[in-house]
């Protein structure tokens, strides 16, 4: 399994994220750990453990947070179809057919529809994504659109688009799809 280390930093407030990326043609595994100021001044630490299969399909999603004293969690299942459930295998039927997961504060799962999807300059697809919201840990289905915009030798870029609020960001990433920058939000340091 090839494996790296990538870490950012939030354009304008205190915090650091690091990356712990394990890739192959059967399985991806990314282990990150988050320390962030938020917006509103509370401290947060956020760790997340994804395990894909070689189709960057999200099987299991662990997620821990800590605010203050207080730990939280969740943990989800996903069958790689568009099926969902909580960590004890109870069906989640509001999230059938997302095909993606999206963690509020990490740059780093855009990266799984952007390796998913495997588009070509100029085309796009509409998606419906697990959202899960930080630091509520709340889980809802998100709509979202991914257009690529070029390739080059390193990677290339996509314009990300949340259906939602109209939020739009263009993303420059890697070989390997991970997210370099993200415009207003992360910037990658190592």
């Amino acid at each position: 399994m090839q494996e790296r280390e990538v870490f950012w930093r939030p354009w304008s407030d205190l915090g650091l994220e690091h990356l712990r990326l394990g890739i192959d043609r059967e399985r991806l595994v990314a282990d990150g750990s988050i320390v962030r100021r938020m917006p509103e001044g509370a401290a947060l630490r956020l760790w997340y453990r994804l395990e894909c299969d070689g189709s960057a399909r999200v099987r299991t999603a662990r997620v821990r947070l800590w605010r203050g004293d207080a730990e939280h969690r969740l943990d989800l299942r996903g069958d790689g179809a568009g099926g969902w459930a909580d960590g004890s295998g109870r069906p989640l039927p509001g999230l059938q057919g997302c095909t993606d997961l999206d963690i509020a504060v990490t740059p780093f799962t855009n990266t799984l529809p952007i390796r998913r999807l495997g588009l070509r300059p100029g085309a796009f697809a509409e998606i419906a994504v697990v959202y899960i919201d930080v630091p509520l840990l709340e889980v809802t289905r998100a709509p979202q659109r991914y257009t690529r915009l070029k390739t080059d030798g390193d990677g290339g870029s996509y314009l990300y688009e949340n259906l939602d609020n109209d939020f739009r960001a263009e993303l420059p990433v890697d070989a390997d799809g991970v997210v370099k920058d993200y415009p207003g939000q992360w910037r990658r340091i190592a």
